[in-house]
């Protein structure tokens, strides 16, 4: 199996963990010798309910025996699309009501851009250094890292950069400017938090001028930071959210939000401005319901504050100088990049599942399922402890 993934499976960096799975469930996934590794990353924050919820299982596999794919997005009235972006509106502020469901998080992000130039008539983009909004062109052009970017050039023209929390950058934003696209907090950049403010400047600053502001919440959304979004802390609504990863507890998904009035703007004059085959596909959308009906009736969301606590007191060592991040989406700061490698490879060995963020390499990723449970945050925080105490320079294979 292992020489098959190499040969046959494309690869995205020369050395992949190469964990052989079995199965997973709960908090924990069970690699191919029958090892129990404790997941501290949820699939890149994808997994909100761990693996393998049950309620989400469940509604897939009464879904499948109805219907799966049957008309290209758009076309056909199916019943748990329709359900879940009703639902979702009543989830948010107005005047976000009006749902695109997509397959990823990129591509959602490929319709918010092209959205916002239709229905402003502008151009510009404004984007934030060490931003990450995904990997398809439109998207890599609003990375805000050149070193990641550089070799797929050209990208889409007329993109500006700012500094994320630099209120002074943001006269860069003009009436040229169709959107500013923001995480709502960085997550490459090592799980940045907007500070003093800055999103309700940077919303004032786009009202003034008329552009409009894209929020991307594929990350933080679902309850990850102890709110449903988190752009619910920071006091601003954003124009467009985008949204995905933990949106249907592991399942391939995305959307982008925005009110009636603007979404209609995609339908025509070009007719079909955005399209998507498996969009909406029905097997996810009633992943997505399960997923968002479980994290609104539990406490899941509200106790992810709680977690975050714990998390915070038990993870305290000199080599970690400090603690980024908001609920269960944080990221240990190490004293440098080769600290932050021993700790995920050895815990790696130790069966626990750390990993990396994008654009700092002293980071060590934490974003658990929601679902995580006390006794295994102690569990995690533990061998942490343990693997740092045990830590000498220049020991990292």
């Amino acid at each position: 199996m292992k020489e098959d993934f190499f040969k046959y499976q494309a690869q995205t960096t020369p050395h992949p963990l190469g964990l052989t799975i079995s199965r997973a469930e709960g908090s924990y996934i069970y690699d191919d010798q029958g090892n129990a590794h404790l997941d501290f990353v949820a699939g890149v924050s994808a997994c909100s309910l761990g693996h393998c919820h049950p309620k989400v299982v469940d509604a897939v596999k009464t879904q499948l025996d109805k219907y799966m794919h049957v008309m290209v997005y758009g076309e056909y009235i199916q019943e748990p699309a329709v359900t879940y972006t009703k639902l979702l509106a009543e989830c948010l502020p107005r005047p976000l009501e009006t749902t695109y469901l997509v397959n990823s998080g990129t591509e959602a992000m490929e319709g918010a851009i092209k959205l916002a130039r239709r229905y402003t008539g502008r151009s510009q983009l404004v984007a934030a250094h060490h931003a990450y909004h995904g990997n398809t062109m439109g998207s890599l052009s609003l990375m805000g890292y050149e070193a990641r970017k550089s070799a797929f050039r050209p990208l889409i023209p007329d993109v500006s950069f700012i500094q994320f929390n630099h209120e002074e950058d943001l006269s860069l934003i003009t009436k040229k400017t169709a959107a500013v696209v923001l995480e709502t907090i960085q997550g490459g950049a090592g799980f940045v938090l907007p500070k003093e403010g800055y999103l309700e400047k940077v919303r004032k600053r786009c009202n003034e001028v008329g552009a409009l502001l894209i929020l991307d919440e594929i990350q933080p959304g679902f309850g990850r930071t102890g709110k449903l979004f988190a752009f619910e802390h920071f006091n601003c609504i954003p124009d467009i959210l985008v949204i995905g990863k933990g949106m249907a507890s592991g399942l391939p998904v995305g959307a982008f939000v925005a009110s009636h009035e603007m979404m209609a703007t995609l339908q025509d004059a070009p007719k079909l401005g955005h399209i998507t085959t498996f969009g909406g596909n029905p097997v996810i959308a009633a992943a997505s319901l399960a997923t968002l009906r479980e994290l609104t009736k539990s406490q899941l969301v509200s106790l992810t504050l709680q977690k975050e606590k714990r998390l915070r007191e038990l993870l305290v060592h000199p080599l970690i100088k400090e603690v980024r991040g908001k609920g269960l989406m944080l990221a240990l700061i190490m004293q440098n990049e080769e600290i932050a490698n021993h700790l995920v490879l050895t815990a790696a060995k130790k069966h626990l599942i750390l990993f990396w963020l994008l654009f700092e390499p002293k980071a060590v990723r934490i974003s658990p399922p929601l679902t995580i449970s006390m006794q295994e945050i102690e569990l995690g925080c533990d061998l942490i402890i343990e693997i740092l105490n045990e830590y000498e320079p220049g020991s990292v294979n």
